[in-house]
């Protein structure tokens, strides 16, 4: 017997029965060989953490622009926290936790350099604007591998695609995700808010605290548990009407004090101008971008915005001078 059969085989033991399945999936744009050793989900795992766009988070912003200190939370840290959560959830609730995974890592693949303030510069100049979940979406379809893609199960891409906006993912382990990442995000935005001084304890709503705890441990420990207790046997994941309302009051709390307006966001009209500029200049010098970019299968705006949204906040600033900023003639003697 294979390995991935063996696997397949004990998915059936253990799975809950709202679980989806490996051999189930509904497979895949471009038909393949199964592997003789991983499952159709643990394949796509392993194909988005070799992708290149997934090294890139490292050095792309979650919420704070070039921190001063090294425990700031960069795109990849809150990838593998949103994953590391989903991952318990799924367990727990006897889910397709390989599923989880995959979806958890691949979500914010699309993520621009400088967060959603770059997010919010390429929604503007790009025709029918921008948004991350959308291009992650891209990555993995279009993008990566020389163009053709990393050819994910159709399982993977919705929960890609759907973890953000209106629609919920057509799994369960999707849905996981889609709310796993709030609890990540909401609680280390708050850590990192504090570590920074823009906000303090005594200013965040006391009432959230009384319900989801004082520490940023305990409530993501209230807010896994009660995910998993309001789920259990339904064919939903959601969390309760009193401890959902409290994150959900957190995080307006953090677009009021910390996303919008605070010392965090004093950079972005600089990131702006930086993006616009590069934006522009491609624009007019497609030829300047790598290969990859160069193709006449789509407009020259969109291949632009595939090229600046994949750069890391690194790269975009190393560009910015190279093209912008003068460097001075080297003298002699």
């Amino acid at each position: 017997m294979l390995y991935r059969e063996r696997w397949e085989n004990i998915e059936e033991q253990i799975l809950s029965d709202r679980a989806c399945r490996s051999k189930n999936s509904l497979g895949r744009v471009r038909a393949e060989e199964p592997c003789e050793i991983r499952t159709a989900f643990q394949r796509d795992r392993d194909r988005i953490v070799h992708a290149k766009s997934f090294r890139r988070l490292k050095h792309k912003t979650q919420v704070f622009i070039s921190p001063g200190g090294d425990h700031f939370r960069t795109r990849l840290t809150h990838t593998l926290e949103v994953s590391q959560i989903a991952r318990t959830i799924a367990r727990s609730l006897c889910l397709n936790e390989d599923l989880v995974e995959a979806i958890a890592l691949g979500h914010d693949l699309g993520h621009t350099p400088f967060g959603h303030a770059g997010e919010s510069v390429l929604a503007d100049l790009l025709t029918g604007g921008f948004k991350h979940n959308e291009q992650s979406l891209r990555i993995v379809e279009v993008l990566e591998n020389n163009g053709r893609g990393l050819n994910l199960t159709v399982e993977v891409r919705d929960g890609i695609l759907n973890h953000t906006g209106p629609d919920l993912p057509m799994t369960l382990e999707g849905q996981i995700v889609k709310i796993a990442d709030r609890i990540a995000y909401v609680n280390h935005d708050i850590d990192d808010a504090l570590r920074a001084n823009i906000i303090t304890i005594e200013e965040i709503p006391q009432g959230c605290l009384a319900i989801l705890g004082s520490s940023h441990s305990a409530r993501i420990d209230t807010m896994v548990r009660n995910m998993i207790e309001t789920s259990q046997g339904e064919g939903q994941i959601q969390m309760s009407e009193m401890v959902g309302g409290a994150m959900n009051d957190l995080r307006t709390y953090l677009f009021n004090h910390v996303y919008v307006g605070s010392s965090a966001k004093t950079e972005d009209v600089k990131v702006r101008r930086l993006l616009m500029e590069l934006f522009q200049h491609y624009l007019d010098n497609p030829d300047e971008m790598p290969a990859e970019y160069r193709g006449p299968e789509e407009t020259k705006e969109r291949r632009v915005t595939d090229y600046i949204s994949g750069m890391s906040d690194s790269y975009a600033t190393q560009i910015y001078m190279s093209l912008f900023i003068p460097t001075g003639y080297p003298l002699k003697g």
